[in-house]
C-alpha cells in the first residue's frame, strides 16, 4: 500500500450517496498464533449504515481498527475514497474523516468528560495553546442535538460505563466525521438510550455519513443497518442487504459460517430449562435500608432492601445510573454501606463486574494468573501461603474448554484476548467461588448470540445444582431479566421496587 496522502477530509456538503468511502481487500492480521483476520474483504458508501457481525474473536474488532488506523495489517489493500492508504495511526486516521467509538473505553480516568473531549477535538483548539472561545457552548450543543445526556463535569474514573459510552460517543462525533467506526455502542445502553442513538446515527447517514456498527444484538443490527457483512474465523461469509436477512441466518452464518441455512439446521437461543430446587427457603443474603454515596453523580443507594434464597435468581433491572454500581458493590462485599445492615452475609460470593478492564481483569497478566485472584483463599489450590499453580492451570484449561475462549491457552495474557473472550474467562472464573452468592452485572455484555445464550445456560445450571448460590442479577437488557430472573426487582433512584 501507498503512504497515507496528506489533503484534507472532504466537505460534508460534498458528500455523495454512491460514493465508496472505504474497500478492504484481502487482508490479514496475525498476533502471536492467532490469526485474527483471513483474507478479509469489506466495503462501506457513504450514506450507509453497515453491519459487521460474527462471534467473539471473528475479527470484527481488528477490522474496524484498521480503518481507523489503530492496527496495521500484515497484508492487503485498503482504500479510502478511492485511493490505496496506509493510514499508519488515529491522528492519520481522523485527518482522513475516520473517527472511532472503542469497544474499551479510551478515556483519562481523572479527567472530566469535558477535559476528554477537548483533548481529543480538534475544533476545541483556535492555537496549541489556546482553546476556542465558544468550544464549550458548542459541545453543549452537539450533545444535545445528539440526545446524549453526558455529565461532561465529573472525572470519568467516578462515571458508570453508560456515562463513559455516552462520553465516547460524543467524543467521536465532536469533529463531524464521515466514516465513524461504532464496536459495540450499545452494549450498556438501556433500549431508550439505543432508540435515541439509532436515530442520531440514521441523521449522520443521511448527511453522507458512513457508519460501521459491530454489535453483537441481531434485532438491532437489522432494525438500523442498510448492509451487513459477517465474519467468522477472521474470514468473510457475506454481505447482504439487511432487508434480505434475518436474524436466525445471521446467527447461523456466524456459528457455521454457512450463509444458507435450513430451519433444522441451527438452535443457537436454546438454553437449558430451570428445575426446582429443594433448598429454595433458606435465606442466604438478607439485606435492610442499604445506603451508600454515589460514584458519580447518581443517587447512590437510598434505603435498598432485599433477600435472596438458595437457588433464586433476582433480577434488577432500571435505567443505568439509579444506584446499580453502588449496590452491587456492597452485595458483592466490596463497598461497606453508610447505612442499613446485612443481617445474612454468605461467605462465597462472585461477582461479575459491568466493566471486566477496571474491576475484573489484570490484563497483562495471564489467564493462569487471572483465574488464580478467585483461587487463591480455597484451600483446594494452596498450600499453606503458597499456590498449587498445576491446578490453578488445570482449572484455567478446564475454563477455556467449557467455555470456548479462543485462547492459545492458559500462559497468554488477557490483554491478547478479544473482548468477548475476556468476558467469558471472567465469568468462568467468578463461577468458581459462587458457592453461596453470585452478583453478576450484565454479564452477556460484548458477548456474541451464541456465547451470551451459554452464560445464561450456565447461570442457570449454577442455580439448578445441589445446594446451589443464589444469583442477583443486574442487566440493562430487559428481555434477559424477563428470561432469566424468578424474581424482578426494579432499581429507582437508589431505591428497590418489587
Amino acid at each position: 500500500m501507498n503512504q497515507l496522502p496528506h489533503e484534507g477530509r472532504t466537505n460534508p456538503s460534498s458528500r455523495a450517496s454512491s460514493q465508496r468511502l472505504v474497500k478492504l481487500v484481502g487482508v490479514d492480521k496475525r498476533f502471536g498464533g492467532v490469526q485474527a483476520l483471513d483474507q478479509a474483504q469489506f466495503e462501506l458508501d457513504a450514506g450507509e449504515i453497515h453491519g459487521l457481525l460474527g462471534e467473539n474473536g471473528a475479527g470484527k474488532t481488528t477490522l474496524a481498527r484498521i480503518i481507523g488506523g489503530l492496527t496495521q495489517p500484515d497484508r492487503g489493500s485498503l482504500e479510502v475514497r478511492g485511493q490505496h492508504v496506509d493510514i499508519p495511526n488515529a491522528a492519520a486516521g481522523r485527518s482522513l474523516g475516520i473517527s472511532m467509538v472503542h469497544q474499551h473505553f479510551s478515556l483519562v480516568p481523572r479527567f472530566t468528560g469535558y477535559d476528554n473531549v477537548r483533548l481529543f477535538a480538534a475544533s476545541a483548539w483556535a492555537s496549541p495553546h489556546q482553546e476556542a472561545r465558544t468550544f464549550r457552548q458548542d459541545l453543549e450543543a452537539r450533545a444535545s442535538d445528539l440526545g446524549l445526556d453526558v455529565a461532561l463535569d465529573v472525572p470519568v474514573e467516578r462515571l458508570g460505563v453508560g456515562d463513559k459510552q455516552r462520553i465516547e460517543i460524543l467524543k467521536a462525533l465532536v469533529d463531524d466525521p464521515d466514516i465513524l467506526l461504532l464496536d459495540e455502542p450499545t452494549a450498556v445502553l438501556t433500549p431508550q438510550e439505543v432508540t435515541g442513538l439509532f436515530a442520531v446515527l440514521r441523521r449522520l447517514a443521511e448527511s453522507g455519513t458512513g457508519i460501521v456498527l459491530v454489535a453483537h444484538k441481531l434485532d438491532e443490527v437489522l432494525s438500523i443497518a442498510d448492509r451487513v457483512t459477517v465474519l467468522r474465523n477472521g474470514a468473510w461469509v457475506f454481505t447482504k442487504q439487511a432487508n434480505d436477512l434475518t436474524p436466525r441466518r445471521l446467527a447461523h452464518a456466524m456459528v457455521t459460517g454457512n450463509p444458507d441455512p435450513q430451519d433444522s439446521d441451527l438452535n443457537v437461543e436454546t438454553a437449558l430449562g430451570r428445575t426446582s430446587n429443594e433448598n429454595s427457603n433458606e435465606t442466604i443474603l438478607s439485606a435492610e435500608d442499604l445506603s451508600a454515596p454515589p460514584f458519580d453523580t447518581g443517587p447512590g443507594l437510598q434505603g435498598a432492601s432485599l433477600s435472596v434464597k438458595r437457588g433464586e435468581l433476582v433480577g434488577i433491572a432500571g435505567v443505568e445510573g439509579n444506584g446499580q454500581k453502588e449496590l452491587a458493590f456492597v452485595l458483592a462485599g466490596l463497598l461497606p454501606p453508610s447505612g442499613g445492615r446485612v443481617t445474612t452475609s454468605p461467605s462465597r460470593v462472585g461477582y461479575i463486574p459491568q466493566d471486566r478492564n477496571l474491576d475484573g481483569l489484570i490484563p497483562e497478566f495471564t489467564l493462569t494468573q487471572n483465574v488464580a485472584l478467585a483461587l487463591h483463599n480455597d484451600p483446594n489450590f494452596a498450600n499453606g501461603p503458597l499456590l498449587l499453580w498445576d491446578k490453578v492451570e488445570a482449572v484455567t484449561e478446564q475454563v477455556i474448554q467449557e467455555l470456548d475462549v479462543k485462547a492459545l491457552g492458559p500462559s497468554v495474557t488477557a490483554r491478547t484476548l478479544s473482548g468477548g473472550n475476556q468476558q467469558k474467562v471472567l465469568t468462568g472464573r467468578e463461577l468458581l467461588r459462587s458457592g453461596d452468592l453470585l452478583i453478576a452485572e450484565n454479564p452477556t455484555r460484548g458477548l456474541d448470540i451464541a456465547a451470551a445464550a451459554e452464560v445464561r445456560s450456565r447461570i442457570r445450571t449454577l442455580v439448578s445444582q445441589p445446594n446451589p448460590p443464589g444469583v442477583v442479577l443486574f442487566s440493562t437488557d430487559l428481555d434477559e431479566i424477563l428470561e432469566m430472573a424468578d424474581r424482578i426487582l426494579v432499581l429507582v433512584r437508589g431505591r428497590l421496587i418489587p
